[in-house]
């Protein structure tokens, strides 16, 4: 049985005016929401359970999942009541006393989950964060210089590559020593907190697709890429949207009867 937290309290301000009245997380992807997605494909990477943490709008979030049956998951749900950051929330979840899955409620992408927990647990590591490459391009020339302003360096029109961080993470339990109860923490201060300790902190790095959905031309971006990739985000029965049939019971492909 593997347990999942999802960050999916963020104001998402960036998106707004979308957020004003919408949780990030249920922003639509096609014909679901961004974070049914998600749930969907880590419940086939054997995901039984997973905990949201809300804040903004979580009413709107409570009632469009409630208890996951719907997705043969549990679902629950832990309430910030001022903002905790990224890693904060997970001080006030409870059992999580084995390996587990953490990621932002907003990610759209082909990560192999399993995959992902198989290299996990053959490191070894307190942590493995999901990286991806980004290239960001300056379109302009780049000085560089020595302490006394001199200049050493003239680059033009540059293209860095970084690895950054896909918001999905596989924790181990003994990372929660490192994150103070109800108080605020972000996971890069969470991670130098590991590193400082001596702990291993592994990176997996991915090159298929990922998207988040920061800014309004990221969340256009996912939505063209969903209609277009479908098959490869959700197998094709969790691709297929659930129907009510006339006993106002939810049907699929995957076999699921439940009532609304």
């Amino acid at each position: 049985m593997m347990k999942a937290v999802i960050l999916a309290g963020g104001k998402g301000t960036r998106l707004r005016p979308y957020t004003t009245i919408l949780p990030k997380p249920l922003m639509p992807i096609g014909d679901m929401p961004i974070l049914e997605i998600l749930l969907r494909q880590m419940r086939r990477a054997g995901v039984t359970e997973a905990v949201l943490t809300v804040g903004h709008l979580a009413e709107l979030l409570r009632l469009f999942f409630r208890d996951g049956q719907r997705l043969d998951m549990r679902l629950s749900y832990s309430y910030e009541d001022a903002p905790l950051g990224t890693a904060g929330p997970l001080s006030l979840v409870d059992g999580l006393d084995d390996t587990f899955l953490v990621a932002n409620g907003d990610v759209l992408t082909t990560l192999p989950l399993q995959e992902l927990l198989a290299h996990h647990r053959r490191g070894g590591a307190a942590a493995t964060i999901a990286m991806h490459r980004r290239q960001v391009h300056i379109d302009l020339g780049v000085i560089q210089q020595d302490g006394d302003g001199r200049v050493t360096g003239y680059i033009e029109k540059p293209t860095y590559d970084f690895m950054v961080s896909m918001g999905i993470y596989v924790f181990e339990p003994r990372v929660l020593r490192f994150i103070p109860t109800n108080a605020y923490l972000d996971f890069p201060d969470l991670v130098k907190r590991l590193i400082a300790a001596g702990e291993t902190v592994s990176g997996y790095s991915f090159d298929g697709y990922w998207q988040d959905l920061g800014r309004p031309d990221d969340y256009e971006r996912a939505v063209e890429d969903f209609d277009r990739m479908k098959a490869e985000f959700l197998s094709d029965e969790a691709a297929l949207p659930l129907a009510v049939n006339g006993n106002g019971r939810y049907t699929s492909r995957e076999g699921y009867r439940g009532t609304d």
